[in-house]
C-alpha cells in the first residue's frame, strides 16, 4: 500500500486538528494535492483533509477542541469547513459523492466511502489519499501514474470531462507541471471533442487554471499541445506566438525569474487581444492594466537606447514596467542578437532610485504665479528640462530655471 511522509503531517497545527476530528474514532485522512505533492517532495500551502463526519460533526469537533473554523453557505452544501490553527489552514471536507452534474456545477450527497470519494476526483495523483500515520491509499494508480509523469484522468476521460469542462484546462496544466513526455492520447482527445464547452466556463474560473498552468518551469509543451489541438483557439484570440514565448521562457530561466502575465503578453498580437483576454479571463485591475502596458507600452525600449534614454524611460515607466518590457522586447528579436545590450539594460534598471523633481509647486507659487494651471505648466516644463540633462540639476538650479520661465510668462 505504501506510504507517505512530510513535515507538515507532524506540525503542530496538523496535529491539533487531526487530534480534533479523530476525537469520535473517526477515519480521516489527508486527500489530493497535499498528498500528491508529498509523494515528490514538494512543499504544499494547502492542507485538505477528507472526513466521513457530515459538515455539523465537524464544526461541533473543532469548537470542542477550541480551534477557530470559517465556513461559507457553498462551502458548507459541498461539505466543506476551513479550520485555523495558527498560521496554519486546513479545508477539511466529508466523503462525497456527485448526484447530478452539469459540465459547470455539481450536486453531491455525502457518503463514508473512501473509493466512492477518490472515483469522483480528476485524475489519478489526486485522487491518493494518507493516513495520519502515512499509510497512502491508492486505487487507481496515482502513485505509478505520478513516478512516470502521466496525467490521467480517473475512470474514462469522456466522462470526467462531461462532469466538469474546466478538467479540459487542468488536464493540460498538470501535464504542464507533472507531466513527461507526450501527454495521454485517450485523455486528449476527449479535451479536444470537448474543446467547444470551453466559452462555457466563468472567466474566473479558466484565468486561475491559465495562470497556474503559465506559471510552470517550462509551460510550452503545453500551450504547443493546446494549439495543436482545438483548445488554445477557445481561450485567445488570435495565433499565439509560441516561438517569442519559447525564448521568453529561456531567458527568464537565465535571468532566475519567471511570470505568468508577461507569458501571457508574449502570446498576444497587441492591444486589442490583451483587452479581449483581460475581459474574458476576468482578470483583476492590476493584471488587466499591467497586460495593456506590455502589449501596448506606453514608451516603447529598444537596445539602441543610450544610458540617459533609458533613465528616462526608467523615470516613465518605473522599474518593473522597463524590466518587463525589456525581456519582452528581448525575447521577440532573433535571439542572442542584442544580448549584451538588453543585459546592461537589466543591470541599469536593477541600480535605478528615482529622483525626485527638486522643486514643487509651492516654489512656482513663490515665483509670484497664481494658483491654477500655469502651476502644472511650469512645473512640467522645469521637469522637460530636467530629465533632458540626465536629471543632473540640483534643486539651486532648477530654482533659476523656474524663475526663468516664470519671468517670461510662459514654459518653453
Amino acid at each position: 500500500m505504501g506510504t507517505v511522509h512530510a513535515p507538515w503531517m507532524a506540525a503542530p497545527g496538523t496535529r491539533a486538528v487531526i487530534d480534533a476530528l479523530t476525537a469520535n474514532g473517526a477515519d480521516v485522512r489527508f486527500v489530493g494535492g497535499c498528498v500528491r505533492d508529498a509523494l515528490l517532495g514538494w512543499e504544499s500551502r494547502d492542507i485538505d483533509i477528507g472526513t466521513p463526519d457530515p459538515p455539523g460533526r465537524v464544526l461541533a469537533l473543532l469548537k470542542d477542541a477550541s480551534i477557530e473554523t470559517r465556513t461559507v453557505p457553498r462551502g458548507i452544501a459541498h461539505g466543506t469547513v476551513t479550520a485555523l490553527a495558527g498560521s496554519d489552514r486546513f479545508e477539511i471536507t466529508t466523503l462525497r459523492r456527485d448526484e447530478r452534474t452539469d459540465g459547470r456545477h455539481a450536486e453531491v450527497a455525502f457518503t463514508d466511502d473512501w473509493r466512492e470519494d477518490a472515483a469522483r476526483r480528476d485524475f489519478t495523483s489526486n485522487a491518493m489519499s494518507a493516513a495520519p500515520d502515512g499509510t497512502l491509499y491508492d486505487y487507481f494508480g496515482g502513485q505509478a501514474d505520478l513516478g512516470a509523469g502521466r496525467v490521467r484522468f480517473v475512470g474514462d476521460p469522456t466522462t470526467r470531462i462531461a462532469e466538469d469542462h474546466l478538467r479540459i484546462l487542468r488536464f493540460f496544466r498538470f501535464h504542464a507541471w507533472y507531466g513527461k513526455g507526450e501527454p495521454d492520447a485517450e485523455a486528449l482527445a476527449a479535451c479536444n471533442a470537448a474543446a467547444h464547452t470551453i466559452p462555457t466556463l466563468s472567466g474566473e474560473r479558466v484565468q486561475a487554471e491559465m495562470l497556474k498552468l503559465l506559471a510552470a518551469p517550462d509551460p510550452l509543451p503545453a500551450i504547443e499541445t493546446m494549439r495543436e489541438t482545438s483548445v488554445l483557439a477557445q481561450l485567445l484570440p488570435d495565433t499565439p506566438r509560441t516561438d517569442h514565448l519559447a525564448r521568453l521562457i529561456a531567458i527568464e530561466g537565465d535571468v532566475g525569474e519567471a511570470d505568468s502575465i508577461r507569458r501571457l503578453a508574449v502570446l498576444l498580437a497587441d492591444a486589442a487581444g490583451a483587452h479581449d483576454v483581460a475581459t474574458r479571463w476576468r482578470l483583476a485591475s492590476a493584471d488587466a492594466t499591467r497586460l495593456a502596458d506590455l502589449c501596448a507600452p506606453p514608451a516603447p525600449v529598444s537596445p539602441d537606447l543610450d544610458r540617459p534614454g533609458q533613465r528616462r524611460r526608467l523615470y516613465r515607466l518605473g522599474p518593473a514596467l522597463f524590466r518587463d518590457l525589456v525581456l519582452l522586447a528581448w525575447a521577440k528579436e532573433a535571439q542572442g542578437e542584442n544580448e549584451t545590450a538588453w543585459r546592461a539594460m537589466l543591470e541599469t534598471a536593477a541600480a535605478w532610485e528615482e529622483p525626485a523633481l527638486p522643486v514643487t509647486g509651492a516654489d512656482v507659487l513663490a515665483c509670484g504665479v497664481e494658483a491654477g494651471p500655469a502651476v502644472g505648466r511650469l512645473l512640467f516644463a522645469v521637469e522637460a528640462w530636467w530629465k533632458d540633462r540626465d536629471f543632473a540639476p540640483d534643486r539651486a538650479d532648477a530654482l533659476a530655471k523656474l524663475k526663468e520661465l516664470a519671468a517670461a510668462g510662459r514654459p518653453e
